[in-house]
């Protein structure tokens, strides 16, 4: 991954957006990291990713069931230490 100064990002704004298109570009500000520029594609790609992600996660916790209100209820009050 390649990095740019921010002045150097923003006087060179077309360089920054042209690499961008082939690999993420760490954007520093008094040499540490502050953002990063992708392209759509691979913004795109984490982002379905990440739904792929989430998605597992509410299938796996469909499977495992459901807790309800009272349990909901007790699990949440041993959680924070409540006295029923």
């Amino acid at each position: 991954m390649r990095t740019m100064a921010a002045k150097a990002a923003k006087d060179g704004f077309g360089e920054l957006l042209d690499t961008a298109r082939h690999e993420p570009v760490t954007i520093a500000r008094n040499g540490r990291p502050v953002a990063v520029v992708l392209s759509v594609d691979e913004f795109e790609r984490l982002k379905a990713l990440e739904d792929s992600w989430w998605a597992a996660k509410a299938d796996a916790a469909a499977k495992e069931g459901f807790l309800g209100r009272s349990r909901s209820d007790r699990l949440l009050r041993e959680i924070l230490n409540a006295r029923p």
